[in-house]
């Protein structure tokens, strides 16, 4: 089956630029998608992390790019994948694409995230976020809305997370989720999810200090350190990249009851 998403004759995706080389098309695609990430970073208006939201999100990252960001595909595709020797990863039929993905968003909405040890916080999502990534939703741009998407889902649970060591590190991201997600129907399960795990750890480590340092300087403020409040104060962080301290804190919420 020809793919309808390339230019016939090439392995150039149709984009909204109507680019045909496909190195000029991967540099317009980083410069528009990372101004989106940089948006979204700052945006904590998602309240139900479903598939519509899901969808929503790569409609967000990629709407500058392709024509259907944020619909599914509607084909199957192969990707090799050069940690598997050339293999790629059986992701799911297209057929099956929505139902699947609801399923595990389903589980990951169940999961008590809030009583969880540690250590099981780190092996659950970062088997969601493998299993999620392993359906492969769109035709590209799956990565990115993955790891935006569960970075968003889990601190809505109150539980932060370094989402920038994701995207400083992303070929390590993309190959760890390769690795955690190595079962096949004939060569059987080669999954390796440690290496998904140990930066999955890492991010939540930094995001914990970050949350400790933010209630801290909430604290000190003379504010009551509720989650809605140190949900604002993140965001508000994020937006001007710094921690701001407890007399900007003051001022700010001050500002906010006027």
């Amino acid at each position: 089956m020809k793919d309808p998403y390339l230019y016939p004759g090439t392995e150039v995706l149709k984009n909204l630029a109507d680019i045909k080389d496909e190195n000029m098309l991967k540099d317009m695609e980083a410069d528009y998608t990372c101004y989106r990430l940089s948006e979204l970073a700052m945006d904590n208006s998602v309240s139900r992390f479903n598939f519509a939201a899901l969808c929503k999100i790569h409609f967000t990252i990629f709407q500058d790019v392709y024509e259907w960001a944020g619909k599914t595909r509607i084909i199957n595709i192969e990707k090799t994948e050069p940690a598997l020797g050339g293999i790629s990863i059986e992701y799911s039929d297209c057929f099956d694409i929505e139902q699947e993905s609801k399923n595990i968003l389903s589980e990951m909405d169940a999961y008590p995230w809030e009583k969880a040890e540690f250590e099981n916080i780190v092996r659950t999502f970062s088997g969601y976020m493998a299993r999620l990534w392993k359906v492969h939703p769109y035709r590209e741009g799956n990565t990115r809305t993955i790891i935006t998407f569960c970075s968003r889902f889990i601190e809505s649970k109150g539980i932060y997370i370094d989402s920038d060591l994701f995207k400083d590190n992303a070929g390590y991201m993309r190959t760890s989720l390769v690795a955690a997600t190595a079962i096949f129907s004939d060569i059987g399960d080669r999954r390796q999810p440690e290496y998904l795990e140990r930066i999955v750890r890492d991010s939540f480590e930094n995001g914990k200090n970050m949350k400790e340092q933010v209630e801290n300087q909430i604290r000190l403020a003379g504010i009551k350190a509720s989650n809605d409040i140190i949900r604002k104060v993140v965001y508000w962080n994020r937006m001007y990249n710094k921690i701001h301290d407890s007399n900007e804190i003051k001022r700010y919420f001050e500002q906010d009851e006027k």
